[in-house]
C-alpha cells in the first residue's frame, strides 16, 4: 500500500491539526481497519478536549482576518486546494476504498466530488450576491449583503469520509468562514490525509488554521464542539438520533445547524416504465456502496401489472452482483463497514421475515474474511415496522401497488424524507410525482435512481432527514449571515409606514 506513505499515513498518526499543522495528541489510540480483510491499516492517537480547544481557538483567531480577504482571493486559494486534490486523486481514492470498502470507481468518484466542489466554490466566490431593494422613503437606497458567518463545525459520517466534508469546507472557505472538522472514528485516515493535502495549500499562503481537524470521541470532542458558542454553524451528517441531540444542544445556545440525517428512500416503477432502465437504476441505488449511502434505495414499489415479470429479473440481477475485493476492477460491491453493520443486516432480515416478509434472494453473510454480505430482496408489506426503519445495508423491500396515488402516499408514510424516484413514461404521472401533492422528499427524480446526486443541486431532505441543504444551488447562504442596509442620501429624515415624529 505505497499510497499510504505518499499520503503521509504511517503506523501512528496524531489526531489534531490547527494553525501550526499537526501536533501531538494525548488520547487513546483507535485502529483503522480494512473492512475487506479485517486487518489493521494504521492507528490514530485521538485528540481530547484540550486539543480541541487549541484547534478551535486557532480557527476563531484566523477567522478575524480570513473574513476580510476578498472573496475572489479566497476563491483563488480554494482553486489551488482543488488542484492539490487532483494531484492526489488516485492515492486518496485508494485510501477511501481501503478504509471504508467502497469499490475503486466509487472511491475515485468521491474524491472527484470534492474536486468538483472546489471548482464550484471558485466560481461562487465571485457570485455571493445580494439584492438591491426599493425604499419607500425618498432619497434612500436599500440593499442586502452577505457576510462571513464565523467558525463552522463539521461532523461527518464514515460512508462519505471525504466528499461531505468538502461540501461544507469549500463553501465555508469562499464564504469567509473557517472550518473545524470532526470526522467519523471509522474513517480517520481519510480525514487525516485529506487535511494534510488541503492544509498544505493554506499554510503556503499563510492561512494555516483556516481548516482545523480534531479526530476525537463524541464525549470529549463532539459534545464540546456542539456546545461551543464559537461554532456559528454545526453541520452534522449521521443518524436521526444524533441529529436530534445536536439540534437540541445548538438550539439551546441559539446557534445554527445544518443537519443531513437518515434516509428511507423509495423507487416507484410504474406500469409504463422502461424496465431495462429501472433495473439498472435499482441495482446501483440498492447495492452501490453496499447499501451504505443515505440515498440508497430501500423500498421498491412495483406496479402489479409488471411485478410478476420484473421481480425475477431483479432477483437475477441481485444474484449477479460481483462481491469481493473493492480494489479489484471487476468488483461491484465491497464489504459493510464493520461487524456491527453485519449484525444490523442480520437483525433487519430476521425482523422482516418474522413480520411476514418473504426472502426472494440473499440474506447471507459470506464465509470469508471481512464484512461481506449478499444483496438482499424481501417481498413485504409497506406497513411492516421494519420497512419504516433505515438499515445501512444492501436490503431492499419490494411492494406491489395498483394505484399511483396510493404508492406515493405509502412512499411518504415514513419518518424520513431524503430521496425518491419514479420510473414512468407518462408525463402526467411524472408531474404528479413532482407536484406539491407528490413526493415529500428533498430529492425527487424521474427515470433515474435515488443515489448519485450532482453537486450543482442542493442536497438534503425533509422530516427526520433534518431539513439541511448542502453542495450546490444557493446552499452557500447557510454559511453566511444576511445584512440589510439602508442609506439616506437626502437631508431629511422621513420614517417608514408614514410615522410622524417631529420635534
Amino acid at each position: 500500500m505505497s499510497f499510504l506513505s505518499r499520503l503521509g499515513i504511517t503506523s501512528s498518526n496524531p489526531g489534531a491539526a490547527g494553525a501550526a499543522g499537526f501536533f501531538p495528541t494525548s488520547g487513546p489510540e483507535v485502529i483503522s481497519t480494512d473492512p475487506a480483510t479485517g486487518e489493521p491499516i494504521a492507528s490514530v492517537r485521538l485528540a481530547g478536549a484540550s486539543e480541541y480547544e487549541q484547534v478551535a481557538a486557532d480557527a476563531a483567531r484566523v477567522f478575524q482576518d480570513w473574513r476580510m480577504l476578498p472573496a475572489p482571493k479566497r476563491g483563488e486559494i480554494v482553486r489551488e486546494i482543488g488542484n492539490a486534490l487532483r494531484e492526489h486523486k488516485d492515492d486518496l481514492g485508494a485510501l477511501v476504498t481501503c478504509e471504508v470498502g467502497k469499490i475503486r470507481s466509487e472511491g475515485l468518484g468521491e474524491v472527484q466530488e470534492s474536486i468538483d466542489m472546489a471548482d464550484f466554490a471558485v466560481g461562487l466566490s465571485r457570485q455571493l450576491y445580494g439584492l438591491s431593494l426599493h425604499s419607500e422613503r425618498p432619497l434612500h437606497r436599500m440593499y442586502e449583503q452577505w457576510h462571513p458567518l464565523g467558525v463552522v463545525g463539521v461532523i461527518t459520517a464514515f460512508n462519505f469520509p471525504n466528499a461531505v466534508w468538502a461540501w461544507n469546507a469549500m463553501l465555508g472557505l469562499v464564504c469567509g468562514d473557517t472550518v473545524v472538522w470532526k470526522p467519523s472514528l471509522k474513517a480517520p485516515l481519510t480525514a487525516i490525509a485529506t487535511h494534510r493535502i488541503c492544509d498544505a495549500v493554506l499554510q503556503r499562503h499563510g492561512w494555516g488554521g483556516a481548516l482545523g481537524l480534531v479526530v476525537g470521541g463524541d464525549a470529549d470532542v463532539g459534545e464540546t464542539m456542539v456546545k461551543d458558542r464559537r461554532m456559528a454553524l454545526i453541520s452534522a451528517t449521521g443518524s436521526t438520533r444524533m441529529g436530534r441531540h445536536v439540534g437540541e444542544i445548538v438550539a439551546h445556545r441559539l446557534g445554527r445547524v445544518l443537519l443531513e440525517l437518515g434516509g428511507n428512500n423509495a423507487m416507484i416503477v410504474n406500469r409504463d416504465a422502461d424496465l431495462d432502465l429501472a433495473l439498472r437504476a435499482i441495482l446501483f441505488a440498492a447495492v452501490g456502496t453496499a447499501g451504505q449511502r443515505c440515498t440508497s434505495a430501500r423500498r421498491l414499489f412495483l406496479h402489479a401489472d409488471i411485478a410478476d415479470a420484473f421481480i425475477p429479473r431483479l432477483v437475477r440481477a441481485f444474484r449477479s452482483v460481483r462481491i469481493g475485493d473493492p480494489m479489484a476492477e471487476d468488483t461491484l460491491m465491497g464489504p459493510l463497514i464493520d461487524a456491527g453493520a453485519v449484525e444490523g443486516y442480520r437483525s433487519a432480515i430476521r425482523e422482516a421475515l418474522s413480520q411476514g416478509g418473504t426472502l426472494l434472494t440473499g440474506g447471507n453473510v459470506l464465509d470469508r474474511p471481512g464484512s461481506f454480505v449478499e444483496p438482499t430482496l424481501i417481498e413485504a408489506r409497506a406497513d411492516m415496522p421494519i420497512c419504516r426503519e433505515e438499515t445501512f445495508a444492501p436490503i431492499a423491500y419490494v411492494f406491489r401497488f395498483t394505484d399511483l396515488a396510493e404508492a406515493i402516499a405509502q412512499q411518504n408514510a415514513v419518518d424520513q424524507g431524503l430521496s425518491s424516484a419514479i420510473f414512468t413514461d407518462s408525463f402526467r404521472d411524472a408531474e404528479s410525482f413532482l407536484s406539491a401533492a407528490g413526493s415529500d422528499c428533498g430529492i425527487a427524480n424521474v427515470n433515474i435512481g435515488t443515489s448519485g446526486a450532482e453537486i450543482g443541486g442542493a442536497f438534503g431532505g425533509e422530516k427526520d432527514t433534518g431539513g439541511g441543504r448542502e453542495a450546490g444551488s444557493d446552499s452557500w447562504k447557510a454559511y453566511m449571515r444576511r445584512q440589510t442596509n439602508t442609506l439616506n442620501w437626502g437631508r431629511t429624515l422621513p420614517l417608514a409606514q408614514g410615522v410622524k415624529f417631529d420635534v
